[in-house]
C-alpha cells in the first residue's frame, strides 16, 4: 500500500493507514504527517518519539492554534501564505482548518487573495507544488508524469497563465490557480488531494514586467505561439491518458480566449474535459439567474440580456442562457435573440469587422454603438452581465437606466478580483433604490438600506460548481462532460437557495453549505451519466447517494498504530 492511503481496517473507530516511511521521513510527508497529535504509541512505533515535544494534542486544538495564527496576521497575502505553508506540512489540518468556515478561508485561499499571490508569486513561493512543464519539454512529457509520486491521479487543473482572473498575462505565476482551484476540489466537493494534479505549461510569457522581474520563476521569453503550442497541448492530454486513464478529469483553467474555445472544441468529445472559464462560469451565473426568476416572478426568455464583455465567460454564459431558454421550449433563434454583447469595440452587431465566430452568433441587425450608458438606454436589458473585468463599468447612470427600466433590474458584477468588479453591492443597491437584483464574482460586505433592511450580496463564485462537477464525475467515471452537466449543476444549485436567503438579496446558497450542494450535484450527475450511458463505473451502485458519500475525503486523522494480533496459542507454540 502507498504511503498516505488508509487501509480498510479500523482502530479506536480511525482508519488504520499503513506506511513503510520512518522518522523525518513521516514528519515532512504532509499526507502523513499530524504534528504533536501522533500518540506515544505511534510515535514509538514510526521512530519519531523525541523528534516532538512531549505534548499530545488533539486535532481541535491544534485547528485553534492556526487560526490564532491567522488573526494575528493584517494582510490576506501573510494569510495565504500561512494557509498554503500548512498544507505543505500537514494536508489533513489544513483542510480541517478551511471547512471549520468555508466562508472565512475560501477568500484567502482563492479569490480574491489568489489573485494577489500570484502577482507576487515569486515572493509567496516557499515549495514547490504541482508539475511544472515547459514548451521545451515536448517529447518527454510521459516521462516528466512518471516523476510525480502518485500513480493515481483522477482529476487535473492545467493553465499556461495567459489570462489569470481579470490579471492577464502572469506566465509561470499563475499555478497559484491550479493550487487553489484543487484544494476546493476537496474542501467544497470531497475529493481525495492526493488523486488531484495542478499543471502549468509554460510557454513563456508576454508580460515584460515578468521578464524584468528577478524573482520570476518561469521561462523568461515571449510566448511560443502557433504548431509547436498545439504539439505541446496534444502531447500532455495523450501523455495524461495514457498514464493516468480516459477517465482522468482534465479541467483548462484561464488561457486567453482564442486558445480557451478552440481548446475545447478539439477536445472536449476526446477527453472528459471541461473549461471552468468557460462552463464553469456559465453554470454558477444560470444558476443565479434561475434563483433570480424566483424574484421577478417570470421565465427566463422572457428577459433580454445585456453583456458587458463579450470574452470566454460572456460567450460560455449566452450559450447556456440559450440552452435554458430552450428547455423552457423557445426556438434556438428566439433565445439567440434576446442575447446582446457588447465588447471593446462597442454593440456586437451584423457587419462589423473582425469578429470571431463565437461572437457573430449573438451578433443582431443593429447600428453599431459604443457606449455603453447609450446601449443601455436604447436595447432596455432586464439583465445586465458585467465579465470583461473593466473596474466600475456600472456607472451611477447605467444603474439608475436599468431601475427605471425593469422594477426588478437583475445586474451581475462577475468580474474578479474585487478590483475588475463592474460596481459594488453597495452601488447597486443605492442607484437602484434597493431594487437591484445583485451578484458579484467577489465577495462584498452586506449593505443596509435606508429602511434598515440589511441585503447580504450572492457571490457568484465557481466553487459552487467545479467541486460537485468534478465529484460526480469522477464517482462514476463519466466519459465526456457536455454542456447538459453544466445546466443540470445550475438547476441544482439554483434549487438549493431557500425563500429567506432570497429575502436576504442571496441568489445562491450560504457558503456554509457547499460541502451538501456539491454533493447534490454530483449525484444528479451521476443518475444522470448512469441514464444517459455516459459513466464507466459498473457496476452501477444501489444508492448512488452512498456510494458518493463514500468517495469523499474525510478531513480526521487516520491511525498509524500497528494491525497487530494474535494467532491461537498451540499454533504459535515454538518447535524443538
Amino acid at each position: 500500500m502507498q504511503a498516505g492511503k488508509a487501509a480498510e481496517s479500523r482502530d479506536a473507530g480511525r482508519p488504520l493507514q499503513v506506511t513503510m516511511k520512518r522518522g523525518y521521513e513521516v514528519l515532512r510527508d504532509p499526507h502523513l504527517n499530524k504534528g504533536m497529535a501522533f500518540t506515544l504509541e505511534e510515535r514509538q512505533q514510526l521512530n519519531i518519539h523525541g523528534l516532538l515535544p512531549p505534548c499530545f494534542l488533539g486535532q481541535d486544538s491544534q485547528v485553534y492554534s492556526i487560526l490564532k495564527n491567522f488573526e494575528r496576521l493584517t494582510s490576506d497575502l501573510d494569510r495565504y501564505i500561512l494557509l498554503m505553508s500548512l498544507q505543505d506540512r500537514n494536508e489533513k489540518l489544513f483542510y480541517k482548518v478551511l471547512a471549520s468556515d468555508i466562508e472565512r478561508f475560501m477568500p484567502i485561499v482563492y479569490t480574491p487573495t489568489v489573485g494577489l499571490a500570484c502577482q507576487q508569486y515569486g515572493l509567496a513561493f516557499r515549495r514547490p507544488r504541482g508539475l511544472f512543464i515547459t514548451i521545451h519539454d515536448r517529447g518527454h512529457i510521459a516521462t516528466m508524469l512518471k516523476s510525480w509520486p502518485e500513480s493515481t491521479i483522477k482529476a487535473i487543473v492545467v493553465t499556461d497563465g495567459e489570462r489569470i482572473l481579470g490579471l492577464g498575462d502572469l506566465g509561470c505565476y499563475g499555478m497559484g490557480i491550479p493550487v487553489g482551484k484543487l484544494a476546493l476540489y476537496t474542501a467544497c466537493g470531497g475529493v481525495k488531494p492526493y488523486e488531484c494534479l495542478p499543471v502549468m505549461l509554460d510557454v513563456g510569457t508576454d508580460n515584460e514586467t515578468l521578464l524584468k522581474d528577478p524573482l520570476y520563476i518561469g521561462l523568461r521569453h515571449k510566448r511560443i505561439r502557433g504548431q509547436a503550442y498545439d504539439d505541446l497541448l496534444d502531447e500532455f492530454m495523450e501523455a495524461v491518458t495514457s498514464r493516468y486513464g480516459m477517465n482522468c478529469l482534465i479541467q483548462f483553467e484561464d488561457f486567453a480566449n482564442a486558445n480557451a474555445f478552440r481548446l475545447l472544441h478539439k477536445y472536449r468529445n476526446k477527453y472528459c474535459t471541461f473549461n471552468d472559464d468557460i462552463q464553469g462560469t456559465a453554470s454558477v451565473a444560470v444558476a443565479g439567474l434561475l434563483a433570480a426568476l424566483r424574484i421577478t416572478k417570470n421565465r427566463l426568455s422572457d428577459h433580454t440580456v445585456l453583456f458587458q464583455g463579450a470574452g470566454e465567460a460572456a460567450l460560455g454564459i449566452a450559450n447556456l442562457i440559450v440552452m435554458a431558454m430552450e428547455k423552457e421550449g423557445v426556438s434556438k433563434d428566439a433565445a439567440i435573440r434576446r442575447i446582446w454583447m457588447v465588447d471593446s469595440k462597442g454593440l456586437i452587431v451584423k457587419g462589423r469587422a473582425s469578429l470571431t465566430s463565437e461572437k457573430q452568433r449573438f451578433a443582431h441587425e443593429h447600428d453599431e454603438m459604443k457606449n455603453l450608458e447609450d446601449i443601455v438606454r436604447d436595447i432596455k436589458p432586464s439583465v445586465l452581465i458585467g465579465v470583461a473585468a473593466i473596474g466600475g463599468a456600472f456607472t451611477k447612470q447605467i444603474l439608475q437606466d436599468m431601475a427605471a427600466l425593469n422594477k426588478r433590474p437583475i445586474i451581475f458584477a462577475l468580474s474578479n478580483p474585487t478590483s475588475k468588479a463592474e460596481c459594488t453591492a453597495e452601488q447597486c443597491y443605492k442607484y437602484t433604490e434597493g431594487r437591484g437584483i445583485f451578484a458579484s464574482g467577489s465577495p462584498f460586505d452586506p449593505v443596509t438600506l435606508p429602511s434598515g433592511q440589511t441585503l447580504y450580496p450572492g457571490q457568484g463564485n465557481n466553487s459552487y460548481v467545479f467541486p460537485g462537477v468534478a465529484l460526480g464525475v469522477i464517482s462514476c467515471g463519466q466519459k465526456h462532460i457536455g454542456e447538459d452537466v453544466f445546466l443540470t449543476t445550475a438547476e441544482v444549485i439554483s434549487q438549493q437557495v431557500s425563500d429567506e436567503n432570497l429575502q436576504e438579496g442571496r441568489l445562491y446558497p450560504p457558503l456554509v453549505t457547499i460541502q451538501d450542494v456539491s454533493l447534490k450535484i454530483a449525484v444528479r450527475i451521476a443518475e444522470e451519466a448512469y441514464r444517459n450511458n455516459t459513466a464507466s463505473t459498473y457496476p452501477q451502485p444501489k444508492d448512488l447517494e452512498a456510494f458518493i458519500r463514500s468517495q469523499v475525503y474525510s478531513t480526521d486523522y487516520n491511525s498509524f498504530v500497528a494491525d497487530s494480533y494474535t494467532w491461537p496459542e498451540e499454533a504459535m507454540k515454538v518447535k524443538l
